[in-house]
């Protein structure tokens, strides 16, 4: 599906796991002059890891829209957001490894988007998740590709697809709309504290005392890093 030519493209994607790994799904939506949803897709990843789901949304709603326009894209993982705005260019440099040395995790994913980035202007905007009065786009990708994930069959716009239902069960737009937080995998705590001291977290970069740091698999570290292994 190739998105009508306008003169700038907003959108949104978001991808979903059950479980990270479980059942996974991905998701984008395109607004109209309004910012409201005009087309979307979503589509099933079988079991996957929500930053495979993740990335996985991104790179289709890349590939869905003109590389010619302009893009927003909005979105609730700074893990998706730092690897293709922050990292990217280290790992690139370093062979698609991590400073740590570490082979770049979902790689195949990860060059694709550099790929499709190439060449175009991409703005990349950071959205909280599961808030009350919330990014109405971002909050529909959230649907559709929680929906994907647990259905595991393709939905959009271009299908006929009726547009995702709340988590509550309730219309989409009733009420607010409060979800539970997902799960980290890998072992990874959902807490997170103050550093005490200064260190390094897996992703090479260092954090200071008194930042906000969160328990991985490899130690602690940057809370929006801690399913960057998984």
């Amino acid at each position: 599906m190739i998105v009508p030519m306008r003169e700038r493209v907003v959108a949104a994607c978001d991808g979903a796991s059950k479980g990270n790994p479980g059942p996974a799904g991905w998701a984008w939506v395109v607004s109209d002059e309004a910012e409201a949803p005009a087309g979307w897709a979503a589509g099933p990843l079988g079991r996957a890891t929500n930053n495979v789901a993740e990335l996985t949304a991104l790179e289709r709603l890349l590939a869905a829209t003109d590389p010619g326009l302009p893009l927003e894209v909005r979105m609730d993982s700074q893990y998706a957001m730092k690897a293709v705005t922050t990292w990217l260019p280290g790992w690139k440099r370093n062979g698609w490894r991590t400073a740590a040395g570490k082979p770049v995790a979902n790689q195949e994913l990860v060059v694709r988007i550099d790929e499709l980035l190439t060449g175009r202007s991409v703005e990349f905007r950071y959205v909280p998740a599961h808030q009350v009065d919330g990014d109405p786009l971002n909050d529909f990708a959230d649907r559709a590709a929680s929906q994907a994930a647990s259905a595991q069959e393709p939905a959009g716009s271009a299908l006929g697809s009726p547009e995702p239902p709340s988590s509550s069960g309730t219309p989409a737009s009733a009420g607010s709309r409060r979800k539970a937080p997902r799960r980290t995998g890998g072992g990874s705590s959902g807490r997170t504290i103050k550093a005490k001291f200064p260190g390094r977290c897996g992703c090479g970069r260092p954090y200071a005392a008194g930042e906000p740091i969160a328990k991985n698999d490899q130690g602690w570290g940057h809370p929006e890093c801690r399913t960057a292994e998984a």
